[in-house]
């Protein structure tokens, strides 16, 4: 549940600063929103599976160190 709340709340930020970044490089609303909208979405999905993919990294990492393993990216 934590890893959904915290890829949800991270979409949403990125949505607002890549609208932000579009308008000032386009000063046009259309296009910004256009923008800001679809890389965001395009880039939490890239987010998700990126996680995903180093959890089991981790883990591994972990076990070869003899450690405990880590249970988020986030506890690292």
């Amino acid at each position: 549940m934590r890893a959904l709340v915290k890829t949800l709340s991270y979409g949403t930020m990125h949505l607002i600063v890549a609208i932000g970044v579009a308008y000032a490089l386009t000063s046009d609303w259309a296009i910004a929103l256009s923008v800001g909208i679809i890389e965001p979405m395009v880039q939490t999905v890239a987010y998700s599976l990126h996680e995903r993919l180093w959890t089991p990294k981790l883990r591994q990492a972990s076990a070869h160190a003899g450690m405990a393993p880590a249970t988020s990216v986030a506890a690292c």
